[in-house]
């Protein structure tokens, strides 16, 4: 079991309104994020093979954005104060506390797995664990997108991220390890920083066959 998620959770619960409202509209600024999600939902619906889950939903603008683009989506976070948040502001969306290294849902139930950048915190060895969690979830066909700080070194570099110690990932590496998990890929994106960020952003799509 993943030991360190629960220091994650409270980390996020103390900067939750302050994270919200930095981040809640990010999507209107990141046309690559909208054109991955856009092509991520798009293959969800064409499978039909379940809903998707949102781990690491944050305050919720991601899981309603997909909501928006016809796929079925909730949310699942670490952070009640962050569900809370993002309840309130998007009631028609189904948030609820959870753990994505233990998700409480049977075997193949989903469509889809979005990831964005929620599994960053943990320590590399952990990670695995997490990407058979996704696995078990999955159904046949179905989906998982990952996001995720990108970096050159094929050993997962820690840096200071603001809320809680990170890592950032080579796209090769990690995709090693969801091949291992039994995924098979079908794309790669990565984009280069923003004014304001330090690192390339990175996106892998995989699927369960």
């Amino acid at each position: 079991m993943v030991e360190n998620l629960g220091g994650v959770g409270a980390a996020y619960d103390a900067v939750a309104g302050l994270y919200a409202e930095l981040f809640g509209d990010v999507l209107d600024r990141l046309p690559v994020e909208r054109g991955v999600l856009a092509a991520f939902a798009e293959l969800v619906r064409v499978r039909g093979a379940g809903p998707v889950a949102d781990v690491g939903c944050g305050p919720g603008h991601v899981t309603a954005h997909l909501g928006g683009l016809g796929v079925d989506a909730f949310g699942v976070d670490l952070s009640s104060a962050m569900v809370e948040l993002a309840r309130r502001a998007h009631p028609g969306v189904r948030f609820e506390v959870g753990s994505m290294a233990a998700l409480d849902l049977g075997d193949g139930v989903l469509g889809g797995v979005l990831a964005s950048y929620s599994i960053i915190h943990m320590r590399p060895e952990q990670v695995p664990e997490v990407f058979g969690e996704f696995h078990r979830v999955l159904a046949s066909g179905g989906h998982l997108l990952l996001g995720f700080f990108a970096g050159d070194d094929p050993v997962p570099q820690e840096f200071d991220h603001k809320v809680a110690p990170a890592y950032r990932w080579s796209p090769t590496s990690l995709m090693n390890l969801l091949r291992q998990a039994g995924f098979v890929e079908v794309a790669r994106v990565l984009r280069e920083p923003h004014v304001g960020e330090r690192f390339q952003q990175g996106h892998l799509l995989v699927h369960k066959p």
